[in-house]
């Protein structure tokens, strides 16, 4: 049992702690232990994926508590990549977050973003279905501290919804467990891929239910049409850093359905064999429409962003739902790419608003801004990420999605969505660089237009900015290996005995369906107490 899996889920709560409780007063030690802590994180998470990498699934018993009894943290290729994701993307948004002093504009922003990200981070690792609810409602918590940081009437507006529509999602999460917990005995994932595979299929009607609850909680997560409203005005009212860190928030939502469809409802499964795609397929492509129209109709940056946002869940989605090795492979590459495109785009954003005076975030006719070629620069590069265009790997992303889905019946309405779409990115963001940059007015037409401060120093937000465009760049040259330990955890994710046994033992025995036909079979063990526990 390999310690290290805890680490990223132990270290954050640790560092939170420790800001909160020791060095609260003291923001320059809090940069220093925060940034540090973020780096460290990164380290594990390197290791973690090269452990991984083998093909090796690691798995963490707390207490020594065996599965299904137990809590146990996971770690196979697909976690390990999401844990890395995190963790780079983690310290280039506290770069940004320090050198712009977002920081300095609210108590607690440190500990709050280790708390965030410990929930973040535990979503990924875990291998229990009520354990994912626990690090949903940490992930809930900090994440609400964070979009009311720094104040303000909108902000606060845009919380109370935010918190109001999750707390549903939530509730609805419990219904989900309750149902799932009542037809197989179990909320360990693995453990329930078994029982679930025993249930005969005419007494699979509650299983349907179960999850149909389950895809739509993650459907609010991911922000899926009709389940997205949240979305825009929050990730638009929240301090820049927040939300390019929220960029990965969507996809705990995305990956959370990618797990639980290929373990417990995989394609083998004929009580929920189609459901799951077919509903996943159609609002996919929907939400996809629609974030790229926000894109053309919005009237703020802020909003811009945020629909992009919901246009890259709706991009990845939409290669996922398909359920094959190939679509997982575009989806997974997309995925990575969308989130650092994402957060780039929003810090990007927080540049120019920063520095247009009384103009903000209006898509408004402006004096020119401060360091204007270089973030101008900045912006072309997030836009052509974020619109999919070539050479960089957004464009990558759209070809492998598209590819992936030659020959399915649904292709030429993937190809046409896909297109379409990413014409309306191309006008939208053109229309709006188009405004910032060189629709510019003299200072003396715009009254009140000098800002009430200096724009925060530009140093420690440009290396922010120029290390996702260069992890971007990286992501794109080194396609080739990327895809390759893509492909390799599609394998592993459309197979998952690996999983299983390393969960469960490989010795474990298969779940006989109950005579009742509830599924509930004898349990694996009968010395310890079927207890699923909390985090």
């Amino acid at each position: 049992m390999s310690h290290w899996i805890i680490a990223p889920v132990l270290l954050p709560a640790i560092i939170a702690g420790l800001l909160v409780l020791s060095m609260r007063h003291h923001l320059g030690l809090q940069r220093v232990f925060s940034l540090g802590g973020a780096g460290v994180l990164v380290a594990i998470a390197m290791g973690l994926a090269a452990q991984a990498a083998s093909g090796a699934v690691g798995v963490y018993e707390l207490g020594g508590w065996p599965a299904p009894f137990g809590i146990v943290l996971v770690l196979d290729r697909l976690s390990a990549l999401m844990v890395l994701l995190t963790t780079v993307l983690a310290v280039a948004v506290l770069l940004y977050a320090i050198g712009a002093n977002w920081d300095a504009r609210g108590a607690h922003f440190h500990a709050l973003y280790h708390f965030q990200l410990m929930g973040i981070l535990g979503a990924f690792l875990t291998g229990d279905l009520f354990n994912l609810f626990v690090f949903f409602e940490v992930l809930l918590i900090a994440s609400y501290g964070l979009v009311i940081h720094a104040g303000g009437a909108r902000r606060m507006r845009a919380g109370v919804q935010y918190v109001v529509y999750n707390l549903l999602g939530s509730t609805l999460f419990l219904f989900a467990l309750g149902t799932l917990y009542g037809v197989t005995g179990t909320l360990n994932m693995a453990d329930m891929a078994e029982r679930v595979a025993a249930i005969p299929t005419e007494d699979t009607a509650l299983l349907r239910v179960g999850a149909v609850l389950l895809l739509s909680v993650f459907a609010v997560k991911a922000a899926i049409l009709p389940l997205h409203f949240w979305l825009p005005e929050t990730y638009a009212a929240a301090p820049a850093p927040v939300a390019a860190l929220f960029a990965i928030m969507t996809k705990v939502g995305a990956y959370a359905i990618l797990r639980v469809d290929t373990l417990i409802f995989g394609p083998d499964v004929t009580a929920t064999a189609g459901i799951l795609s077919g509903l996943l397929l159609f609002t996919a492509l929907i939400t996809l429409a629609v974030g790229m129209i926000g894109i053309l109709g919005a009237d703020g940056l802020g909003r811009l962003a945020a629909f992009a946002t919901v246009g890259s869940v709706g991009t990845l989605l939409a290669g996922l739902a398909l359920f094959t090795p190939e679509t997982t492979v575009a989806a997974l590459y997309y995925t990575i790419h969308s989130t650092l495109a994402g957060a780039l785009l929003f810090l990007v954003v927080d540049m120019v608003r920063e520095r247009r005076g009384a103009a903000g975030d209006a898509l408004v006719s402006a004096p020119p801004i401060a360091a204007g070629g270089m973030i101008a620069a900045l912006w072309f590069g997030a836009a052509i990420a974020t619109a999919g265009m070539p050479p960089l790997s957004g464009f990558v992303g759209k070809l492998l999605i598209l590819d992936a889905v030659r020959g399915d019946d649904w292709m030429w309405l993937i190809w046409t969505v896909v297109l379409a779409s990413s014409l309306l990115a191309i006008l939208g963001l053109a229309q709006a660089g188009s405004q910032i940059f060189w629709k510019t007015t003299e200072p003396a037409q715009v009254a009140g237009d000098a800002p009430a401060e200096a724009p925060p120093p530009l140093a420690l937000p440009a290396v922010a900015a120029f290390t996702l465009i260069g992890a971007i760049v990286g992501l794109t040259v080194f396609a080739a290996p990327v895809v390759a330990y893509l492909e390799a955890t599609a394998g592993q994710l459309y197979d998952p005995s690996d999983y299983i046994a390393a969960v469960l033992g490989p010795e474990a025995p298969e779940i006989p369906p109950a005579p009742d036909g509830t599924g509930e079979g004898a349990p694996t063990a009968s010395a310890a107490p079927q207890d699923e526990g909390g985090a």
